[in-house]
């Protein structure tokens, strides 16, 4: 697999990212170098890690060097606010050892502690001044993000939100849609809880593909962006064998129907109280 075969997405801020990479969400970070660099040399061009998430230092040494990969990354819910951002930022920049970032994502809005667009208006002062490609958020409702584009008058060029066939986001997508937003998909196959579901798996047969490979690849022509998390060789190779083939209208309406209002596996934004 070689990155010309990666599909690209243009972003609203004219920049360009990978539709399809891996997640290191709990990647344990003594694993994490060795996981991104088979990943890399799998034909991987995107990673997406967090500063919660303890890792970024392995994947700033598997890409040391790497200027085709994308790399994001996110900031902590401790972090907020306009200062704390900016220091946050730094910290970041020297667990990855890059100078410049291809993606910055506020975690969670946190509205609780109602500092969001602050951090927000440090990410467009980091984008103004060079230190990072492309800003955007994680977790968003649609009045977070009516917010902090009524208050700076900069629109995220990404909102990454849990999204898979059971748990399908339309009427958020249809905010991003709007708004020229890209959506983003975290845990992209429903934490593994779709590998058994008959639809999918009737799909895969269809394909001589596998349920991971059709969930993937739904999301892909879906015009998302997907990023599964494996720390397993035989994973990798698998995920992203879901760029050799494409559904058909008949796979994507059966998927569609998949989708149930009770299908969400992580936290609400609107009401998280981390």
């Amino acid at each position: 697999m070689t990155s010309q075969t990666q599909p690209i997405l243009s972003l609203n801020d004219g920049a360009a990212m990978p539709q399809f990479g891996l997640g290191v969400f709990q990647t344990p970070p003594d694993a994490t170098e060795q996981v991104v660099k088979l990943a890399v040399d799998q034909g991987y061009r995107l990673v997406d890690t967090a500063s919660m998430y303890g890792n970024e230092d392995g994947v700033g040494i598997a890409v040391l060097g790497r200027t085709d990969v994308f790399v994001t990354t996110k900031l902590g819910n401790s972090d907020h606010g306009f200062d704390e951002t900016l220091r946050a930022f730094d910290d970041s920049m020297r667990r990855l050892r890059r100078d410049t970032l291809d993606l910055y994502l506020i975690h969670w809005p946190r509205p609780r502690a109602n500092r969001y667009v602050e951090s927000w208006k440090a990410l467009v002062r980091l984008q103004k001044d060079g230190r990072v490609r492309s800003i955007g958020v994680s977790n968003f409702n649609r009045d977070h993000l009516e917010r902090v584009i009524g208050e700076t008058g900069v629109t995220p060029a990404v909102n990454q939100i849990e999204l898979h066939p059971r748990f399908q986001q339309k009427a958020l997508r249809a905010v991003h849609d709007q708004h020229g937003i890209r959506t983003e998909s975290w845990s992209p196959l429903g934490r593994g809880g779709l590998m058994s579901e008959p639809v999918i798996v009737d799909i895969a047969a269809k394909h001589r593909k596998t349920p991971a490979q059709v969930v993937i690849r739904w999301h892909l022509d879906s015009d998302l962006i997907a990023i599964p998390k494996t720390v397993r060789l035989e994973r990798l190779k698998e995920n992203i064998g879901a760029l050799e083939f494409r559904l058909d209208g008949e796979d994507m309406r059966r998927i569609e129907k998949l989708d149930s209002p009770d299908g969400r596996i992580g936290p609400d934004p609107a009401t998280a109280t981390f």
